[in-house]
């Protein structure tokens, strides 16, 4: 059985598995498309991903892919714990600017969802993070973008501060929302 949960922002949706466990430890059903369509998801994942962060602190984000090859996810964590965040980037949208942070861990078993037109991120909590998702489309360099993860207009409240944070050049590099010409136009229908 898998429970969806709606968040403050449609379409943002946390996916909690339900473990069945016993003294060996539990099984769970992460992932049934029948289940998730008849909650009107209904999506055709293509691509799995996997990353390993060494470090509590370690910022992945905030990406995404432009169309055509903008990306819906489900994210959730294998080992350890991450905060995790959804920004709506799409222009017009009445939750343009605002942002998901949920609490995924390896513990809790909570998945989220992230739907195409979001820039999604993460930081570590735990040593020796990994994160697992599922893709709707395939990965594409040069469709590949992101807006900065610290960005103040943005105020998520992370978990580490700029001098903690580890993160790539890249990400460092990327620009604030407001300077930032999004191709994601909030659909009311």
């Amino acid at each position: 059985m898998i429970e969806i949960e709606e968040t403050a922002i449609p379409g943002v949706r946390i996916v909690r598995p339900r473990r069945l466990g016993d003294a060996r430890g539990y099984f769970a059903e992460t992932f049934n498309r029948r289940v998730m369509a008849e909650a009107g998801i209904d999506i055709g994942f293509i691509q799995d991903n996997e990353s390993l962060s060494a470090v509590p602190g370690t910022i992945r984000g905030l990406h995404f892919q432009t169309p055509d090859f903008a990306q819906t996810k489900l994210v959730r964590v294998l080992t350890g714990a991450v905060l995790d965040v959804a920004v709506d980037i799409r222009r017009g949208s009445p939750t343009f600017g605002a942002h998901v942070a949920v609490e995924l861990s390896a513990e809790n078993g909570k998945q989220l969802l992230v739907p195409k037109g979001f820039a999604h991120g993460f930081c570590t909590r735990m040593p020796d993070t990994r994160v697992f998702y599922k893709v709707d489309a395939y990965y594409s360099q040069i469709h590949d973008a992101g807006i900065l993860w610290n960005d103040p207009e943005l105020a998520i409240d992370w978990p580490v501060t700029p001098g903690k944070a580890t993160l790539s050049e890249k990400d460092a590099r990327l620009p604030r929302l407001a300077d930032f010409d999004t191709p994601f136009v909030y659909d009311a229908g």
